[in-house]
């Protein structure tokens, strides 16, 4: 039986197994290149945290569950010239999560909403923290089906335990029922605590009457806009955007502007 055979069971039950990847690799590179021990041991302890490094990052993005796996790298800034890119890279810092502040991505359909939101979803996600992202009608569908079969405090949890929860599309219909409440029931509990970027057509006067009463709208925006960071997008669509835009090998971006909430 070899050392490496024998190192086999020990590293298992150190929960290092990961290390035999690149073991024969990195034993053969130091006899080759007459690598110091330390150097050795630093090089094998290294490429096992870039693999769990690796590995927690892939975990974090398929639990985030985006609908694109859409980043900044791939974002045409030049689409509209005058789309503010130093704010969009400075919340790409997401700075905003430590300091729980939400965001709130504001526009008409086609003008780069989505992809922001999911981009600095990833961008969460590579910085180490835990992100979900679901559509607002998926959301509200199903803690509605969780009122019915007893399971609604463990799902409203699902949506309260991460650090950054995007909601896509907030508003595409009325809130019809208990939405109201669920909605305002997320806010609330994550005032303060974590935060939420909210996508939506409708522009912050139009969210209120969502709620469908006014006390309800008051105490829901208060939290929701406090400190949050308020983007209205506008432009040139870039499903379809105008002929002139067209044939352009990329053509994602939004004209955006930011306002204090």
């Amino acid at each position: 039986m070899s050392t490496t055979d024998e190192l086999v069971p020990m590293l298992k039950k150190l929960k290092l197994s990961g290390i035999l990847h690149t073991l024969e690799l990195r034993l053969r590179e130091s006899v080759e290149d007459d690598v110091a021990h330390e150097e050795f041991l630093f090089r094998l302890l290294r490429d096992e945290v870039e693999r769990r490094d690796a590995k927690q990052l892939d975990q974090r993005l398929r639990r985030a569950n985006f609908e694109h796996q859409k980043t900044l790298e791939d974002f045409d800034f030049h689409f509209n010239p005058d789309i503010p890119k130093a704010k969009v890279i400075d919340l790409a810092t997401c700075s905003f999560i430590d300091r729980r502040h939400n965001v709130l991505l504001l526009g008409q359909t086609g003008v780069g909403k989505s992809h922001i939101a999911q981009a600095l979803g990833h961008r969460a996600c590579r910085l180490g923290h835990s992100v979900l992202y679901t559509e607002a009608h998926d959301l509200l569908r199903q803690l509605r089906a969780a009122r019915g079969d007893g399971t609604y405090e463990r799902k409203l949890q699902r949506f309260l335990g991460v650090d950054l929860l995007i909601v896509d599309d907030l508003g595409l219909r009325p809130l019809s029922d208990e939405e109201p409440m669920d909605l305002y029931e997320i806010i609330r509990q994550r005032y303060e605590r974590a935060p939420i970027i909210i996508t939506s057509n409708r522009d912050v006067p139009e969210l209120a009457p969502l709620f469908g009463d006014a006390l309800l709208a008051n105490a829901a925006l208060d939290r929701l806009l406090h400190g949050a960071h308020v983007l209205r997008l506008a432009g040139d669509t870039y499903r379809n955007p105008p002929p002139k835009r067209r044939g352009r090998k990329d053509n994602h971006n939004p004209t955006t502007k930011e306002t204090s909430a």
